[in-house]
Order: structure tokens, then sequence, then C-alpha cells
């Protein structure tokens, strides 16, 4: 490491003639080094490194004045919350939102025109649905969201996401201290980890703004990033995704409401799915180490000549998989899972809309090569957390879910969703076949066992999951 610790130095001295002396050190900028050391800014501070509160007040400095320069940082940085600073977050997506996309397209408020033609898109996809599956509408209700409002409307459930991770990077920070500083660094790591907060903050912000320009509703990642039982498009950017298809637009529209309706519609009656897939990112979350020589290396030969070397290495991802059977295992589960979701949507809208609409084929297979590459926000998004919110089997998955429906009909083919151990495995995937003519469970059997141990009077039937067909289950395992 640098003999100055993380690259900082002493604050400037006052000039001797006071406020005329402040105020040509401002104009002159004061030898106080380039303007945006942390790759962040803050709104409404002036003057040379105002959007930068850190070159502001970092010269020369040793050891034993870094507690005083982290009090004038503390001030600044005055956020006491948990790893990620979501204020700083939330501000920063609303800015990148209302730069508009790399194409130019700027947000706009979403007109009543919009409004009535998302509704009764979704309106229209839940009655398709009705043939393709047994699980009734989870839509309670249909929205037209700006970018703006998708912003808002997701950043509860990436704080879900993001801050097992972020709190990992947070407490690495204050690891990588000298040995000699150890004791008196209490106030220090906290001062620490609201930088990483504000770090974090900043990186989360400006992709969750990219990904808003992307999306064209709340399920796009195959999380339910939403509220609960709200169908969501986002006009403007479904306007954007069919632009060059060569499909009408209404069309386009009405196939993105049956994907985000089949959603809807899977995440309302498999009450254990969410925490299923939140719980699966986060037991992978706490199998990833963070890269402590990197981030030693980084901070301790910070350079204020480089003002996004900082940012650039948060970029190239800190975060390493631990190699171990019970970290290869989370990652199995959780891209499974995934995968497995997106499939079962991928076949239901199809089975739904390629008997009415003529683009049904070209539609999925632009989805599906769109959610198998990702766009640069998920690319973001993989490094700060380590993890690809992609379902890299989705066309075994959707495969599979086809067959069972060839076999099984759609009753018993959903019916798999009563419980997370009926799903099939990923050794599944590899081979459907097997799976799909295995001997099928007694749902009738389990029912009735469930409602025993529940103290009822053995009659549970769920009225989203309809049991199979007997005479079909028959027909399966001869």
């Amino acid at each position: 490491m640098s003999d100055t610790p993380f690259g900082f130095g002493l604050p400037p001295e006052e000039p001797d003639d006071g406020d005329e002396g402040k105020k040509k050190d401002q104009q002159s900028g004061g030898g106080q080094g380039p303007a945006n050391p942390f790759g962040f800014g803050f709104p409404g501070a002036g003057g040379p490194g105002g959007d930068n509160p850190f070159a502001a007040m970092f010269g020369s400095m040793n050891p034993t004045d870094l507690g005083a320069a982290f009090q004038q940082l503390g001030q600044m940085l005055s956020y006491e919350g948990g790893p990620v600073n979501w204020d700083m977050a939330k501000q920063i997506a609303r800015q990148t939102v209302s730069q508009g996309t790399a194409d130019g397209t700027k947000d706009e408020s979403v007109g009543p025109a919009e409004r009535t033609a998302v509704q009764e898109a979704v309106r229209l996809a839940d009655l398709w649905l009705d043939d393709a599956t047994s699980l009734p509408s989870g839509a309670g209700s249909a929205v037209a969201w700006s970018r703006a409002e998708w912003v808002e409307a997701t950043l509860p459930a990436w704080k879900e996401l993001v801050d097992p991770v972020a709190e990992r990077v947070g407490g690495a920070m204050g690891d990588i201290l000298p040995e000699e500083m150890q004791a008196m660094a209490g106030p220090l790591i906290g001062m620490m980890k609201s930088m990483g907060g504000a770090m974090f903050g900043q990186q989360i912000g400006q992709a969750v703004g990219v990904l808003a320009g992307e999306v064209v509703g709340s399920t796009d990642v195959g999380l339910p990033l939403g509220p609960a039982g709200k169908a969501a498009l986002l006009p403007l950017n479904v306007d954007a995704f069919g632009k060059d298809l060569g499909v009408g637009k209404d069309e386009v529209r009405l196939y993105l409401a049956l994907r985000e309706a089949a959603h809807q519609r899977l995440f309302a009656h498999v009450p254990w799915l969410r925490s299923h897939l939140f719980g699966a990112v986060e037991g992978y979350a706490r199998g990833i180490k963070v890269d402590t020589a990197k981030l030693e290396d980084v901070v301790g030969q910070f350079d204020p000549q480089n003002p996004e070397e900082l940012q650039q290495a948060l970029q190239q991802g800190m975060f390493q998989p631990e190699d171990t059977p019970a970290q290869k295992a989370a990652l199995a589960r959780l891209e499974t899972a995934l995968a497995l979701v997106e499939g079962w949507v991928d076949a239901v809208v199809h089975a739904a809309a390629k008997p009415r609409l003529s683009s049904a084929d070209a539609l999925r297979e632009t989805l599906r090569r769109r959610r198998a590459t990702g766009g640069p926000a998920e690319q973001t998004f993989a490094t700060l957390i380590g993890l690809e919110l992609r379902p890299r089997r989705l066309r075994d998955a959707s495969r599979l879910w086809a067959s069972l429906t060839d076999a099984r009909g759609v009753d018993g083919r959903d019916a798999l969703w009563s419980h997370p151990d009926m799903l099939p495995t990923a050794s599944d995937l590899d081979d459907p076949d097997g799976f799909v003519h295995r001997e099928q469970l007694d749902f009738s059997e389990l029912d009735k066992m469930l409602g025993e141990a529940a103290g009822g009077s053995g009659s549970t039937e769920k009225p989203d999951l309809k049991k199979p067909d007997s005479d079909k289950k028959d027909d399966d395992t001869e």
C-alpha cells in the first residue's frame, strides 16, 4: 500500500488573506486536483470540485490527520443506513432516466390513450391465457409506466437483491486498513462503509437508470420486481422494442402483455416462488468472496490524477464465487429456478399466441435472444453483485414444459408448481424425456396428507393449482 492510506491527503490550509484568499483559491482551483476522483457527484455543490466533495478536502495526509479528514467527510456523507445509499441510488437512477437513452429517446409521461391500450392488452392477454394454463389471472390491475415510474416501483426489489453483496464490500473496506490503525479504526470503518454505500449507490443507481430504458415490463429479468398483482408495461420501451421488427404495434404490445400476465399468474398463485427465487439469489450471494487484494490495491494506489480509477475498478468487478460444492449447488439452484420460470412463461405464451398472432414465432425468437444476451445494464449488475440474472437454459426448460403439456395436459403440468420439490431439477433439463415419462406423484394423496398434518378435514384441494387428470396419469405411467 502507499504511504498515504487510501491515497488521500490533508485538507488545504485556510488562506492567510481570509475570504479573499478563499475566493481566489476557488477561482484557481486551489491546486486541489481533479474534479471527480470517485466518479460520482452531489447536485448543488458549487465551485471546482463542488460535485466532488472528496477532491475538495484531501491534499497530502499522514495517518495522524486521517481522523480529522474523515470527520469532514462524514459531514458530507451523513448516510447511516444499510450497505447501499439507496437515496443516492434513486436520485442517480432518475437523473440517468432524464438524460434519455443512447438513441436519444427521452422519458415522457404516459398519456390516457396509452394507459387504456395497455389495460386492454392485458385484459385480452388474460383471456387467451385461460386456455393455456390452469393458473387463474394474477393481475389485479394493469398499469402503464414511464421509465421514472418503473424506477420508483422496482427499487425495493433491487434492494433485496443487492444489499447482501454490498454488505460484504462494506466489511471488506474496513478489513484493508493497516494493522497499526485497527485499534483506532472504529469511527473510521464506519466512514469507509459510508463511502462504500455511496459508491454502490452511484453504480446501482446508474445501472437501474439504464435498465429503465431497456425493460418493457415489470418481470423482464425473470423476477417479480414490481408490486404484487400489478401487471405493467412501459409504452415508450414497447415502441422502441418493436420499432425495427416489421410487426404491428398492437401485436407487439399484446405479445408482451401475454408475457407480463403469464408471469403475474405464476407469482400470484405459486406463493412460495418469490421467496424461493430471492432466497436462491441470497444463498448464492453468501458464497461470494470480495477480492480484497484487488480492493486494497485500487484504494492504496489510488491516483487523484486518474479520477475514474475507482469507478472502473467497481465496473470490472471484485467478486469471486467460492469454488465449493455448496456454492456450486446454490448457483445451480438459482439458474434452474430462473430457467423454469422463463421456460414456463415461454411455453405458455407460445401456446396462447401461436393460433392467434401471425408473428408469434418471430416475437418469441426475438425475446429468447434478448434474454440470452442481456443488455448493458444487466452486465453492470453482473459485475456489481457477481451474478447474471439470466436463464441460461431457457430453451431446455421451454421444451420440457411443452413436452409435459403433451404428456400430462395443462393441469398435470401446472400441478408441478404445488411444491418446489416437485419441479424438474438441473439434471432433468439434461434428460427431459426421462422426467416427462417418470411415474407421476399422486397429488390427491399428497393433498390429503397435508390436510391431515394441518389438522384439517383431509381435503385441501387448491383453487389455483388443479390436480392432474387421473386417466391421463394412468396413460403416462403404463
